[in-house]
């Protein structure tokens, strides 16, 4: 089983008039960007290989959620990952090393939540279909999916072949704020 993790970068600084690509995080990103790491330790969702955007927010929510793993995952950034639309998200989850079993990738939306809603097909538990529906309503800054796939190579992930087990945003989480 393979287990991907799909990270929004978390809220961005809107105020300076620094271009799209180079906007750093806001303070509720920052705590947000914290606080998902620290739920992502607990859980035991800690990537083997971390894929980055480029994007400075997008850096910097990966640069607090490390801190929180208990071991470093290998990390790449990737300036194709910055505003990609699913194809290309999908292409650089298939391209992953096979030595691991779990993937992050760090990015924007709307490329990531029209992959995860691409990628996963319909449970039929409640518990399921509410995650589903609560990704599907919206997938807001530092918010997080976890897929699953029973497959055992990174490169035979499709669409409609994952199964949601989690989908968190920071406002489930106590004092993250809300989005």
């Amino acid at each position: 089983m393979l287990r991907l993790l799909l990270l929004r970068h978390a809220k961005s600084d809107w105020s300076g008039k620094l271009g799209d690509h180079e906007r750093p995080l806001a303070p509720r990103g920052r705590k947000a960007a914290s606080r998902m790491g620290a739920y992502m330790r607990a859980r035991g969702y800690e990537p083997d290989l971390a894929l980055c955007s480029t994007a400075v927010r997008a850096r910097e929510t990966l640069a607090f959620l490390l801190p929180q793993f208990s071991r470093a995952p290998r990390v790449e950034y990737d300036h194709g990952l910055y505003l990609a639309e699913p194809p290309r998200l999908l292409t650089a989850i298939r391209d992953a090393p096979q030595n691991g079993t779990a993937l992050l990738l760090v990015g924007h939306n709307p490329g990531l939540e029209q992959l995860a809603a691409a990628l996963i097909r319909p449970q039929p538990d409640a518990t399921a279909k509410r995650r589903e529906d609560e990704l599907a309503e919206k997938f807001p800054t530092a918010a997080l999916a976890v897929i699953d796939f029973d497959v055992a190579e990174w490169s035979a992930v499709a669409p409609g072949s994952g199964s949601l087990s989690d989908f968190v945003r920071p406002r489930d989480l106590k004092g993250a704020g809300k989005d």
